[in-house]
């Protein structure tokens, strides 16, 4: 039988909830700044009810565990651990960059191989390789930081059909640099992870609730006040 899913996703300033259902998928996303954690479990409530669905006929809870925002990730996590206590169900974490290729490739159909690239602030970015095959998502590079600067030169070494994500916009000296397709606008949400989440599920890859966790890939969450005064002398980006 086909998977009944809730995913969320908070790590961004949209927060989104979707449904996987019998083959079908719905979303509902907003726009909400820092309210994620005001905006999140109403949501949910909407989508459950507009579904005609409870809670606990949900196969599993999925969340979008990172790389991005730390507060975002953190609201996430603790939220689908919370619903999938509640409800006796394991938990899904998906990578927001996986979420973010495969959301790219809906619109790049001819894109085989995706870096999925995001702002990670500091003049840094998270980014990730992917290769893809019809809706099949498969990692060839795990989540990394790197500086903007060096990731002119990681697409030029691994040579990716498309290089989709918002760290085109933030640094748009890195695009001028780049001879393949770009999706500047692509990003993920959490239709893309409910998909991604359906199967990985049924291959075996739900945790249980007390075991989910973010993926942060930057070690350090804060900056010391030094640092964060080195950062304002240094002036904009």
């Amino acid at each position: 039988m086909p998977a009944t899913l809730l995913a969320i996703d908070t790590a961004t300033e949209v927060c989104s909830v979707a449904i996987a259902r019998d083959a079908r998928l719905a979303e509902r996303a907003e726009a909400v700044g820092q309210k994620h954690s005001e905006r999140i479990l109403p949501m949910v409530q909407a989508m459950l009810r507009e579904s005609s669905l409870q809670l606990g006929e949900c196969d599993a809870i999925a969340f979008g565990s990172g790389p991005g925002a730390f507060t975002g990730l953190r609201i996430a996590c603790g939220v689908a651990q919370g619903l999938a206590f509640g409800a006796g169900r394991p938990v899904v974490a998906v990578g927001n960059l996986a979420a973010l290729a495969l959301a790219a490739s809906q619109a790049h159909r001819g894109a085989r191989t995706i870096v999925a690239a995001i702002d990670a602030r500091m003049r840094q970015v998270y980014w990730a390789l992917y290769a893809i095959e019809g809706d099949a998502v498969t990692e060839v590079s795990a989540p990394v930081l790197a500086s903007a600067g060096e990731l002119a030169e990681i697409c030029r070494g691994h040579a990716p059909d498309l290089v989709a994500g918002n760290a085109l916009r933030a640094f748009p000296e890195l695009a001028a640099q780049l001879a393949c397709a770009l999706a500047p606008a692509a990003c993920a949400s959490a239709a893309s992870i409910a998909r991604l989440a359906v199967k990985k599920l049924a291959d075996g890859g739900a945790v249980p609730a007390e075991l989910a966790a973010p993926l942060y890939v930057r070690d350090r969450v804060a900056l010391t006040i030094d640092e964060r005064r080195s950062m304002a002398n240094a002036g904009p980006r």
